[in-house]
């Protein structure tokens, strides 16, 4: 990630995401350029949507792919591979959403050191915030943090073989099903 050298205000970076056709995240005052994506984050990203679409249904849940911004009281906004929110509030803003039960990130080079760490550090301010999912794209491999009653993080790693349980979600899943039709 490559920040732009100074510093930008939230409603500036909001303001200069909305006019620009290449995304940026956003963090304590500097803008990041995004790095692109993979045919392969695409596909997995892609195999989970669709299994929580199908799993959600018509619920009051909505979930989003790697387009809409995730924030936390203006420190940091990140758009996530795929995240769900149940929240009513999340319905006023098109753009934003504040209160995800579920963030997904689809791991690259690129991202991986911070996904791992300073975006889960952020993320874990989120107080609606159940469940971290990280879907390694080389290999099976899925790493579910979960949020405990007393605010700690339990972690779960998926491999070959292995169903994935999405307990924020009450969704269960071959992990083969996430890596179908990859090259």
């Amino acid at each position: 990630m490559i920040a732009v050298p100074h510093y930008i205000s939230p409603p500036d970076y909001l303001e200069l995401e909305r006019d620009n056709q290449h995304r940026h995240e956003y963090r304590s005052g500097l803008v990041y350029a995004m790095a692109g994506s993979t045919d392969n984050h695409d596909r997995i990203a892609l195999n989970l949507l669709s299994n929580i679409k199908l799993h959600l249904g018509d619920s009051k849940c909505r979930f989003y792919s790697g387009n809409v911004k995730v924030s936390y009281e203006d420190q940091f906004y990140y758009y996530p591979d795929a995240f769900v929110t149940c929240d009513d509030r999340d319905k006023q803003d098109r753009l934003v959403k504040r209160h995800p039960k579920l963030i997904v990130e689809v791991l690259s080079k690129s991202t991986r050191a911070f996904d791992l760490g300073q975006k889960f550090a952020d993320y874990q301010q989120i107080p609606d915030l159940q469940e971290y999912v990280l879907i390694e794209q080389d290999q099976p491999w899925v790493e579910c943090r979960r949020r405990q009653p007393d605010n700690t993080w339990e972690t779960v790693t998926y491999k070959t073989g292995d169903r994935v349980t999405l307990q924020s979600l009450d969704l269960t899943f071959p992990i083969a099903q996430l890596y179908q039709g990859l090259d």
